[in-house]
């Protein structure tokens, strides 16, 4: 029997698996941040969304600015040690156009959301917000009895915090084969328990290769097939972020996101320009033009390869 062919366009898998008012888990982590997925997401109007991004950035400043999304569930906010989001200032400070509803917990504190989510668990345990002020502004951390003795043979309570389990997933990654068998390298996050913790999942990678290369180094292989409802061939679709092994990261760009995002006006005109300007995110690679891009190219540094053995 072959495999599933899962490919599908971007504006195809939105269309097909994020509705107005579901869960949505952006995950990546500093590189591999599914950028064009939000952008597909914006162009196609989509409201009242619930966003999870562990490292909530550019992208979700961008969705928060086109009126995408009404809750925000993260552990960090920020423009990536270049400046501040000023759509997401705007919402949380003085809630405009509209307050934004933000649940906040500790970078371990989500991964052991995904954890529980991902293992149909009601809840996981944690030691990390003893002493923390978190609690006093999440009211989902909570205590429990814990059924054995603490270190020093008492009775112990313990934090927990409450499983999380998307609609839908959407991860970046460098490749994947035609029935979604999705590989990583370079620095990896919680792709995999976001996605086992999800009703659905779409990967979004650089390039789709043959199920031969796949199997050539499986090692590579953080998301299995049958974890995986649509595979996305996007190639640059992570910028202004980076692809281990494809493209470095556009440091200018997220510099001046600060200065755009902080005037309203120059935030509105970008989203007209670069996303709802364009019809898709190939469209918004070319306007960017292969000058630029051959700025962002990286050499080579090949991985030695490895022998995994086979019967004679």
């Amino acid at each position: 029997m072959s495999a599933v062919d899962k490919t599908m366009t971007m504006r195809e898998a939105v269309a097909a698996h994020v509705h107005d008012g579901d869960t949505v888990s952006l995950e990546g982590f500093t590189h591999l941040i599914p950028t064009a997925a939000g952008h597909e997401i914006i162009r196609q109007g989509r409201r009242d969304l619930t966003v999870i991004r562990m490292t909530a950035d550019i992208v979700v400043d961008q969705m928060l600015a086109a009126g995408c999304v009404s809750k925000l569930v993260s552990s960090f906010v920020g423009n990536s040690s270049a400046g501040s989001l000023g759509e997401l200032r705007r919402r949380v400070e003085s809630a405009q156009p509209e307050p934004l509803e933000f649940e906040e917990y500790s970078h371990y504190g989500m991964i052991c959301r995904y954890l529980a989510g991902a293992q149909r668990l009601p809840f996981y345990p944690l030691r990390s917000y003893g002493g923390s002020d978190l609690p006093e502004v999440n009211s989902s951390l909570r205590k429990v009895t814990s059924p054995y003795p603490g270190p020093d043979g008492e009775t112990e309570q313990i934090y927990v915090v409450p499983p999380v389990n998307p609609d839908v997933t959407i991860v970046h990654a460098q490749r994947a084969d035609r029935s979604g068998n999705t590989q990583i390298w370079g620095l990896t996050g919680v792709q995999a328990e976001a996605v086992y913790a999800a009703r659905k999942a779409v990967v979004v990678v650089e390039e789709v290769v043959d199920g031969e290369v796949v199997r050539s180094d499986p090692n590579r292989t953080v998301v299995p097939a049958h974890a995986v409802d649509a595979v996305v061939e996007c190639p640059r679709g992570a910028h202004p972020s980076f692809a281990q092994g494809y493209y470095d990261r556009d440091n200018a760009f997220y510099r001046s996101w600060s200065a755009i995002s902080k005037d309203k006006e120059r935030l509105t005109a970008w989203l007209a320009e670069w996303v709802h300007g364009t019809r898709d995110h190939a469209e918004y690679v070319d306007k960017l033009g292969e000058e630029f891009w051959d700025g962002l190219a990286v050499g080579e540094a090949m991985s030695l390869p490895v022998n995994y053995g086979r019967r004679l």
